[in-house]
């Protein structure tokens, strides 16, 4: 009888190990898909931020930048322009300023290409059911904001050419493309 108390105990040790074992493997593949996952997105939001993000801010900001010193000059009753009427010129610059603080990253930046691709594995995977009423009302959202978008786009696109146009109005050299 001992000998199956023995045994008994030696095949409940080895399973308590294997399921230990198993638990700590478990564990340490997914804290290390965890941790490569993390190191990813770090990654692509450094890249993201050094060649899109701080290049489009700085000239967003630079055209701001501009737009309000041009207020702020044409606001004040001492200064008269070589030609034009000032109050006309002063109402353009508050014009453009305004349209180019409503102007969000989002109008200027590129397309995420990688999220887009990623969006679509995941409605490719999803339930067909599910998925062709999203993708018509997705499709038909999608079509109407683009359009929208390339309608505000173009506006403050214009607002750029004119804040340059009214500069070399003042006799103002802007460093601007």
């Amino acid at each position: 009888m001992e000998d199956d108390w023995a045994d008994d105990t030696t095949a409940i040790r080895d399973s308590e190990w294997a399921k230990i074992s198993s638990d700590f493997q478990n564990a340490g593949y997914r804290e290390g898909i965890t941790a490569g996952k993390e190191g990813a997105l770090q990654e692509g939001f450094d890249e993201g931020y050094a060649e899109t993000g701080v290049p489009i801010g700085r000239e967003i900001g630079n055209l701001r930048g501009i737009s309000s010193a041009l207020v702020s000059l044409l606001s004040s009753p001492t200064f008269v322009p070589e030609h034009g009427d000032r109050e006309q010129f002063l109402q353009e610059a508050r014009l453009i300023s305004m349209e180019l603080a409503e102007l969000r990253f989002s109008d200027v930046a590129p397309p995420d290409l990688q999220a887009e691709q990623h969006a679509r594995e995941h409605l490719e995977s999803a339930d067909v059911d599910d998925r062709d009423f999203d993708v018509e009302m997705n499709e038909e959202v999608k079509q109407k904001r683009d359009v929208e978008g390339l309608e505000d786009l173009m506006t403050r696109m214009g607002a750029v050419d004119r804040l340059k146009s009214l500069a070399g109005s003042l006799g103002i050299p802007l460093p601007l493309p």
